[in-house]
């Protein structure tokens, strides 16, 4: 099982994001700089968090990306839906119907690993970081 290349990096933004002054907006430059990625990309993956609610955009001089919602209630599984969406992880190809028991074991599995991920708020990691953004 591997997560997308896009959700590691929503979630090193989300945290960096979570992390920074709430009253600063954070440059995608100086994301983007921090991770090793371009700005461009990053922009992509950031479009998707902001159609999520998480953040929000502010342009201008000053502009850049701050939190929509409170810090405390974002997830990763928040962040990682915003970024793979929903669908199951696995999908049996054979005709079972729902008595498929390779299909319940691997939904069960999935259903405790996304609990893992929504009972972890990012802003449980932010407190043990620190972040320089310049």
């Amino acid at each position: 099982m591997k997560f997308s290349k896009a959700t590691n990096y929503a979630l090193h933004t989300m945290l960096m994001v979570v992390a920074a002054s709430p009253t600063k907006p954070v440059g995608v430059q100086q994301l983007a700089e921090a991770q090793g990625v371009s700005p461009s990309y990053l922009s992509k993956i950031l479009t998707k968090l902001v159609k999520a609610g998480m953040i929000e955009s502010a342009s201008g001089a000053n502009g850049g990306y701050r939190l929509t919602r409170k810090k405390d209630e974002i997830t990763f599984l928040d962040i990682i839906h915003a970024i793979e969406g929903t669908a199951s992880l696995f999908d049996c190809d054979f005709d079972h119907g729902s008595e498929c028991l390779i299909q319940k074991v691997m939904v069960e599995a999935e259903d405790l690993m996304e609990q893992h991920l929504k009972k972890t708020r990012i802003i449980d990691l932010a407190h043990k970081v620190n972040f320089s953004l310049s």
